[in-house]
């Protein structure tokens, strides 16, 4: 089947099997490899994405059901906060991750990060439990956990303010 889906601000059309999962059509067919394939059971959240700006497991999501959505992923994410192709301009969420040491392997941060964004957008003075609370989907292996949950809150005064 055709589909067509807005992906960091480009629109793309592909040809894809009507059982082909967000995820490989992210990875496999676009070439986005920040997405993550962690557990493939939607229990990591390695794998998250926006859709209509709001988070979802991508391993969950058919890419026929992101036909005529916007999909951001990771490296569409600096876009969202105004850097344009070439510019080294990193998204709050990601600068906050990388000066707060918010990530240790690194496998988890895409998708926590995208979580995290959808977190401020639905709550933009999240509390830290409200941030333990609102990531609890995503893992990290590296129990990195206060550092993440610090960077999340760094961010959201960056965004927000107080």
């Amino acid at each position: 089947m055709r589909i067509t889906v807005s992906v960091n601000g480009e629109e793309r059309s592909s040809e894809i099997e009507p059982r082909r999962l967000l995820v490989h059509y992210v990875r496999d067919d676009l070439g986005l490899t920040g997405t993550n394939v962690g557990c493939d059971t939607s229990s990591c959240g390695a794998c998250t994405v926006l859709l209509d700006g709001e988070s979802v497991k991508s391993c969950t999501v058919l890419a026929a059901q992101a036909d005529g959505h916007e999909v951001t992923t990771i490296e569409g994410l600096a876009a969202t906060a105004g850097a344009t192709n070439g510019d080294a301009t990193l998204h709050p969420m990601q600068q906050a991750f990388h000066t707060e040491h918010g990530l240790q392997c690194g496998f988890c941060t895409p998708g926590m990060v995208m979580a995290a964004v959808s977190l401020l957008a639905e709550n933009p003075h999240p509390s830290e439990d409200d941030v333990r609370e609102g990531l609890e989907g995503n893992l990290c292996r590296c129990t990195g956990y206060q550092n993440i949950v610090e960077a999340v809150r760094v961010a959201a005064r960056a965004i927000h303010g107080v």
